[in-house]
């Protein structure tokens, strides 16, 4: 291949920043009628829901609002009588911070003893590769709404019938990061990076460093640190990190754990000293983030979804959800409550249609033919799930930290968003599977390095 162009590359992933162009509300926001025309005999009995997330410990302040998304859903299907207007959702909570050994037994208890229609939530990519197989084991209707590795799909459970998945995937977090940074910084040589020591991290890691090496050649590592899942004291990792000298340090820490780390980087004057990328730093309930917050930093939400973003009047749909969860919980909602909303409307929605064609209330067949493939509108844009290996697509989206007077909290500038068609940053279907993602063996054989700016 040629000489290429950073420019050039970048202008050919699509990479746009700034606001969204405008488009007509008109789907899943407003379903203010169940379908005008429901087909034969629905049962009234309630559609049980299993929804697990973070209640407790520090990942609460991300996964929590998974919770009040979901609930925000249901209470709106309840409103016009349930699915097809007959079946109201009873939804069943259990608390992801019990382990992944607890979560396993607990979804096998919530279909066997509570009797669950389907199952929804999770947080951590830790627990979708355990649970995955138990679904399909279960025969359980599954709509993971996070959990996001790419090893679920790549090797645990390569050929899902009965599990689904909302969230974008793990690698693209890594990559939108990157390519945000070699947007932003293409100066940058020298890098830092603290991530937490399990999968997230680790994958975190691989697709940012694979990205950042072909976006700006020459790039370094001089620190890694690994802290736990569940830390609470970052500073060896803040001091070791300020020590190596770095142009950047990168971060994928999350939840309660990034609130911890980026106070006690204050202290060591950590963000005036080297710029600073996150892959989720801003995925955490909006309110978490303070005002002491460092500006101008590139604020990661999981390559997904963020409140203001598109900004209002651009995007209906979004103004419409973040209102309601606004009037309903008194906070903004983050990707994870979006996540858990757009999962019941696309479950609705797929009720719908297998009703529409068949008549009578759909069995989990044809709901599942209906989610195989299925497209909808939602407050982050467009979701689309890939028929073969069932993960869901949204275009990926990454911020800058800005102090807004109109908020107690720092937000993200909605004049500066970046957003990526997220087909130009995963591998493609059929792609062969890798070490240690397929996404991961496609940007390393198919991306050129850039030679000029």
């Amino acid at each position: 291949m040629g000489e290429v162009s950073r420019r050039d590359f970048l202008n050919s992933l699509g990479v746009t920043v700034g606001a969204a162009v405008a488009a007509s509300a008109g789907s899943v926001l407003s379903p203010a009628k169940a379908e005008a025309q429901v087909r034969g005999t629905i049962p009234d009995k309630p559609y049980k829901i299993g929804h697990m997330t973070f209640f407790t410990g520090a990942a609460a302040v991300l996964g929590e609002p998974s919770y009040k998304g979901h609930i925000l859903a249901a209470e709106e299907i309840n409103a016009q009588g349930g699915l097809l207007g007959k079946r109201k959702i009873e939804t069943f909570k259990a608390d992801e911070a019990a382990g992944t050994d607890a979560n396993v037994k607990e979804m096998r208890r919530m279909k066997l003893s509570e009797g669950i229609d389907l199952f929804t939530g999770v947080i951590s990519s830790g627990n979708t590769p355990a649970l995955g197989p138990v679904a399909e084991e279960l025969k359980l209707l599954t709509i993971f709404v996070d959990g996001c590795t790419d090893f679920l799909f790549d090797k645990a459970v390569p050929n899902p019938h009965y599990i689904f998945r909302i969230t974008n995937m793990q690698s693209a977090d890594g990559v939108t990061a990157a390519v945000a940074t070699a947007m932003t910084w293409p100066q940058v040589r020298k890098i830092a990076h603290i991530h937490p020591d399990y999968s997230y991290g680790r994958n975190a890691f691989d697709h940012f460093k694979i990205s950042l090496d072909k976006l700006v050649p020459g790039t370094k590592v001089v620190y890694e640190g690994w802290p736990k899942l569940g830390t609470t004291d970052f500073t060896s990792h803040i001091t070791n990190a300020i020590g190596a000298k770095p142009d950047l340090l990168v971060s994928s820490v999350w939840g309660g754990d990034y609130i911890a780390m980026y106070k006690q980087g204050l202290r060591y004057d950590l963000f005036k000293k080297m710029k600073f990328t996150s892959m989720i730093a801003f995925g955490v309930a909006p309110h978490a983030i303070g005002k002491d917050h460092p500006e101008g930093v590139i604020g990661g939400i999981h390559s997904n979804y963020y409140w203001n973003y598109p900004p209002a009047g651009k995007w209906p749909l979004n103004d419409i959800f973040v209102k309601k969860y606004y009037d309903r919980w008194k906070e903004y909602p983050n990707f994870q409550s979006e996540g858990a909303y757009t999962t019941l409307m696309l479950l609705k929605q797929s009720i719908e249609k297998a009703n529409k064609l068949a008549g009578g209330w759909p069995d989990d067949e044809a709901i599942i033919a209906m989610l195989e493939g299925a497209s909808i509108s939602g407050p982050a844009g467009y979701l689309h799930i890939r028929p073969d290996i069932h993960q869901g697509y949204k275009d990926a989206v990454t911020g800058f930290s800005k102090n807004d007077p109109n908020y107690p909290f720092q937000i993200l500038d909605p004049s500066r968003m970046v957003t990526i068609p997220i087909r130009n940053i995963t591998a493609p279907p059929g792609w062969p599977k890798g070490e240690p993602t397929s996404t991961y063996t496609w940007i390393e054989k198919t991306w050129p390095k850039v030679t000029k700016a």
